[in-house]
């Protein structure tokens, strides 16, 4: 079949340094390549000279601007505000972090919804707070047959104590795009937050938090390009009404107020330089903000037309299992193959010099619920943008051979 010429896959791929190995990297749902740009940056900051922020004196300028580019990047990205961009070591650690802080004003009687489609970063903070705070947890479930996230359950699930609705934006296994904006529109009815999970659909596509309907909306730069950096977006007048526990020392501000200790000042010089390489894998104009939706949306297109033949390979083999058929999905694949464990598949790939996972990948509560967690869960496989037809070719083969 034709692919999406519009999408320039081999110049993208020339950007990135590590690919010269000749290995197919199919593994970006546990973290992408960096290109050259965002590998510069980071050089770039720890060569010219950084101190910590707020000082008298030129290198702490400089680190007070990558802070603020940082912020604006991360805002384009997902259509939020620099003032409203926490930033930290991760996903998770924030989510913690914010979770704690949320549920100070937590009691028996109020309720939380979590879903079994999330990665567990968006599940078991909010069960561990609401369990603290006598709050009940209340859970959405996954069509096991098609990997979808009904909305229609949630009807039922949010009332007028619900306090806060986690949901993610894309199933890091599965790939399910769930409609958020139909989820957070029934929790803002009922007066209730809601926290999503984008770290997974950053990478597959444009992100517009305010049409999500996102009072959070989480995010690690490492899944799309950047270094290993995690940020929550929100709206900084709903951060000023939340106190987290801090240093009596530390700025009381937002959203400084949200992160704890020193930040990697360098590290957010690469997250800027990844925003930017994700404006301009194609030709466009207008703001960053703009070329980012330009860029990104054909990004998406392309990953999609590669990703439908990778399925329709996997699904030819009848020695292959595939979880999940959500209509709309990042390219991501979750299968087993038969007579072999994931571990063994996943080393049969390797040897072939094609990366994939295995395991639950912190899918915890869907692997549990599809059956398959305790018995090494699945092989994962999934495109990002520079991920070419070869890429795909290479892991056909492999799986193939595996039924020999």
């Amino acid at each position: 079949m034709p692919f999406d010429t519009k999408f320039p896959v081999q110049s993208v791929r020339a950007t990135y340094p590590a690919l010269d190995d000749g290995h197919a990297y199919l593994d970006g749902a546990a973290g992408t390549q960096t290109p050259q740009s965002v590998i510069d940056a980071i050089v770039t900051a720890y060569r010219t000279g950084i101190g910590n922020v707020g000082g008298a004196f030129a290198a702490s300028h400089r680190s007070d601007e990558i802070v603020a580019a940082c912020r604006a990047a991360v805002a384009d990205l997902v259509g939020g505000r620099p003032d409203g961009v926490i930033l930290g070591p991760n996903m998770t650690t924030l989510t913690y972090r914010l979770a704690g802080a949320l549920a100070k004003g937590w009691g028996p009687g109020d309720e939380v919804v979590v879903s079994r489609l999330d990665h567990d970063a968006n599940v078991r903070p909010w069960i561990q707070v609401a369990t603290r705070a006598g709050a009940t947890v209340r859970w959405a479930e996954v069509d096991l047959a098609t990997g979808e996230l009904p909305v229609e359950q949630y009807a039922d699930l949010i009332g007028e104590r619900t306090r806060l609705v986690a949901v993610s934006a894309a199933s890091n296994v599965l790939g399910t795009r769930p409609d958020v904006a139909a989820i957070a529109a029934l929790a803002h009815e009922a007066e209730a937050l809601t926290y999503v999970d984008g770290v997974h659909a950053t990478a597959h596509g444009p992100v517009d938090m305010v049409e999500l309907g996102a009072d959070f909306y989480a995010t690690s730069a490492y899944k799309w390009a950047g270094p290993h950096i995690g940020a929550v977006v929100a709206d900084p007048a709903l951060l000023e009404t939340i106190r987290p526990d801090k240093l009596a020392s530390s700025l009381d501000t937002v959203p400084e107020r949200f992160e704890t200790g020193t930040s990697a000042f360098a590290d957010l010089a690469g997250v800027t330089a990844a925003v930017n390489h994700l404006a301009k894998m194609v030709p466009g104009t207008g703001t960053r903000r703009e070329r980012l939706v330009t860029s990104m949306s054909a990004a998406e297109s392309y990953e999609l037309e590669l990703f439908a033949v990778l399925l329709e390979g996997l699904e030819s083999m009848p020695h292959v299992t595939l979880y999940g058929k959500p209509a709309r999905r990042t390219a991501t694949a979750y299968f087993t193959v038969a007579g072999r464990t994931p571990r063994q598949v996943a080393e049969a790939l390797a040897a072939r010099g094609v990366n994939v996972w295995n395991g639950h990948n912190y899918a915890w509560e869907l692997t549990g619920a599809l059956g398959i967690r305790d018995s090494g869960s699945a092989v994962r496989a999934g495109l990002v943008h520079y991920n070419d037809p070869s890429d795909v070719d290479r892991l056909l083969q492999g799986v193939a051979r595996l039924q020999e």
